[in-house]
């Protein structure tokens, strides 16, 4: 199968490297570039652990193609932090213990950020709707959104 080159900025560095045609977004973060934060669950995009932003918008990195990713730019769960602080997500995550396995952390994060930078201040059916495509077995929900609400909460949540 013939390879394609393919450049995109991830987490603010210029990436390039070649995949086959039909190879997705994941397989090229995890294999071909080494971040390992968007998982591989369930493969058809049911369960929301692989979630990235792409320009912005969350995107299901197990059905985008890596060739569509040219010249955009990709965001996971790996550049959230800046340096050693965390992203007031991530502080806040930590602070409400919605993390549990971390299984889903990294597309729960990624869904919540794209929230965020579109409304800092939303209501608890808005955090609802936003992570309904990430699946979490572990924390029933609750601890997961008051972290989200109390992220936005804080003066740091206006940088998601």
């Amino acid at each position: 199968m013939a390879k394609h080159p393919v450049q995109f900025r991830l987490n603010g560095s210029d990436r390039a490297t070649f995949v086959d045609g039909a190879e997705n977004l994941l397989n090229t973060l995890r294999r071909g570039l080494g971040d390992f934060a968007p998982k591989y669950g369930c493969g058809q995009g049911t369960c929301g652990v692989c979630t990235v932003l792409v320009d912005g918008e969350p995107h299901l990195s197990c059905l985008t193609l890596a060739v569509a990713c040219e010249g955009r730019h990709v965001e996971t769960a790996s550049g959230m932090a800046d340096g050693p602080d965390f992203h007031p997500l991530q502080a806040a995550f930590m602070d409400h213990f919605a993390a549990q396995c971390g299984f889903c952390t990294p597309g729960m994060l990624t869904a919540a950020r794209a929230l965020l930078a579109k409304n800092p201040n939303p209501t608890r059916d808005e955090v609802v709707e936003a992570i309904s495509g990430n699946i979490c077995r572990c924390t029933g929900y609750e601890p997961i959104i008051a972290a989200i609400l109390a992220a936005a909460g804080s003066s740091g949540a206006r940088r998601a």
